[in-house]
């Protein structure tokens, strides 16, 4: 299928031009057997979308080597507005499309915290998106929902056995076949879980009234996407290794210090079987008619930012180019995918691709603030090659983690019309002359045929040997990996920890199994240090860690640093005011 003339991005939202490539999409069945699946490895979920049995897939597939190149996409540290990372990952699949090459695609299904409030939906843009628009912004095939269930049963589980245990003795429990676990309120490492941004419920007190009513307790929710859950679904092969995970997620402590788990609880099994359809990952499409897996996902400040290693190793079988999606900059989307989804799959990229936007560089050379629903100003939109040269210390900065990790990294200038030839030829010049291939590319404007100079610089990279090699082994020790993610990826002096932090820490690494689990960080994504307010590439600090957390059935211990919250908030102009349906068709109008 190739993208209809008529839609023109520079004239239609983007919602529009999705309504109108819909109508030429192909049917998922279509879809599916072009991508060598077959029948019986299909879960339709009407005739434009569906599930990949991935049990029934990999019994087949699995003898086959992963010989798909494998490129992952990620980008500079961006503005607020984002720099169209998941624009780029359709334009770069559309590319590959065009000269040829058999190619499918894995991106995070968006959730419905940033869809209704600033951010959008995160399906690309222009003409480089995937496709069916609305179902893949509202809900999708139900992942999220699955994960916000099994997560709050979990929190059901926990709520009730400490209400039990505070009315009733020991004799009294073990009729119920319970034995005391003397769970400590004030350590309960989970929240509620809800997939919107909702500041109001970040911290609350549960349990009011009497004794029928609850455990009275603080509490409060963290954004449904944050849940250890899914970074369980995102790292999990099969569902025997989900099972197998869920058991050992650490829900609270013990007034002795103990771990309190799933399977304490004994709600773990309950959990999975919410999840045993969310573990088939959905196809979709792009405006072009190639594939794209849509799995798992998506913050990678606040979690571990990637699509599934399930829709990876489908993909690197069944097409010579999968193209995957990590959450961010490469400051901590690509560093945990380098150091923690490559680990667990032992999947090795061939290129990594790294988005770059004018607009963003001059941001970090010092130009005015980027706000959303704020017009830019005119030192984005006019040619000034001195902010945009002293902006190109944050791109540097990135191509130099990609390289620590032995692979040649792809700039792609992502390009807006307001960018001057003068501009586009000193972000190329930093880039070549630090080692990286540099591509321009048009894919919002043009799709496939606006990406193909990127596409090329991609098979080049792939065809590049490679050295690829992990930031550290999974024996170093748990301080001396965060030290060295600080100072190697985000460039500080050094690392300084809260008192909370340092006990959680002498405790981790006193015991050898958790001493070696991964390395999660949790840092906001708008700058290279834990400061959003800092751009470019900062010198002279150090990362400050104010707690850990430890997500053993995902299998990652998760440094906190700076003023994360688990539960982002909503703006004062969020898209929610934007998004209608027309009663007559219910055709839903507004998404971006």
């Amino acid at each position: 299928m190739s993208t209809p003339m008529k839609l023109d991005p520079t004239k239609m939202a983007d919602w529009e031009v999705a309504e109108q490539a819909e109508q030429s999409m192909k049917p998922f069945t279509q879809m599916a057997a072009e991508l060598g699946l077959h029948d019986d490895e299909l879960i339709p979920m009407g005739k434009w979308l569906g599930k990949i049995d991935q049990k029934r897939a990999m019994a087949r597939l699995g003898s086959r080597p992963a010989a798909g190149k494998y490129v992952d996409v990620t980008a500079i540290t961006p503005t607020p507005l984002g720099e169209g990372k998941t624009t780029t990952t359709m334009g770069l699949i559309e590319g590959l499309g065009k000269i040829g090459r058999r190619v499918v695609g894995a991106i995070r299904q968006p959730s419905g915290g940033p869809t209704f409030n600033v951010k959008g939906s995160a399906a690309g843009g222009g003409l480089a998106q995937c496709i069916p628009l609305t179902p893949f912004s509202l809900g999708l095939t139900g992942d999220i929902d699955k994960i916000t269930n099994a997560h709050n049963l979990c929190m059901v589980a926990l709520t009730s056995r400490l209400q039990h245990e505070a009315n009733y003795d020991d004799a009294r429990l073990a009729k119920s076949g319970l034995r005391r676990l003397d769970i400590d309120p004030k350590r309960v490492e989970m929240r509620w879980a809800m997939d919107f941004c909702a500041q109001a419920l970040r911290n609350i007190t549960i349990g009011r009234g009497g004794k029928m009513d609850g455990f009275e307790m603080e509490s409060g929710f963290q954004i449904s996407v944050s849940s250890e859950i899914m970074a369980i679904l995102a790292v999990s092969r099969n569902l025997k290794d989900m099972r197998e995970r869920m058991g050992r997620i650490v829900v609270a402590y013990s007034k002795g210090g103990k771990p309190v788990t799933t399977a304490d609880l004994e709600v773990d099994g309950a959990m999975t079987a919410w999840m045993v359809e969310a573990l088939n990952p959905t196809l979709m499409q792009t405006i072009e008619g190639q594939p794209v897996f849509v799995h798992a996902g998506p913050f990678a400040n606040i979690a571990v930012g990637q699509s599934s290693i399930i829709a990876d190793e489908l993909g690197t079988r069944l097409a010579d180019y999968h193209i995957t999606e990590s959450g961010f900059g490469a400051d901590i989307g690509f560093e945990k995918f380098w150091n923690l989804k490559c680990r667990f799959s032992g999947l090795k990229p061939n290129a990594v691709v790294i988005v770059a936007t004018v607009r963003a560089l001059k941001m970090h050379g010092g130009g005015p603030a980027v706000k959303p629903g704020i017009k830019l100003d005119e030192a984005y939109t006019k040619e000034n090659l001195g902010l945009l040269e002293k902006g190109c210390g944050n791109l540097l900065a990135h191509i130099e983690t990609v390289k620590k990790a032995g692979v040649r990294p792809v700039v792609c200038i992502n390009s807006f019309h307001t960018d001057t030839a003068a501009e586009i030829a000193m972000i190329r010049r930093a880039a070549e002359e630090h080692g990286a291939l540099c591509a321009l590319s048009q894919h919002w404007l043009k799709g496939g045929d606006g990406a193909v100079e990127l596409a090329e610089a991609v098979v080049q990279a792939c065809s590049e040997k490679n050295h690829f090699k992990f930031l550290y082994e999974l024996s170093t020790p748990l301080r001396e990996r965060i030290e060295r993610i600080a100072r190697e990826v985000y460039g500080a002096d050094g690392v300084t920890y809260s008192e909370a932090a340092a006990a959680k820490l002498q405790a981790f690494e006193a015991d050898p199994e958790i001493a070696r689990l991964g390395t999660c960080m949790v840092k906001t994504h708008l700058s290279l240090s834990h400061n959003p307010d800092i751009k470019g590439r900062p010198k002279g600090w150090t990362l400050p860690i104010r707690d850990v957390l430890m997500f053993k059935g995902a299998g990652f211990v998760v440094p906190v640093a700076g003023d994360i919250k688990l539960m982002p908030g909503t703006a004062s102009d969020p898209a929610f005011r934007r998004i209608d349906v027309d009663v007559e068709t219910g055709r839903v109008k507004g998404l971006f």
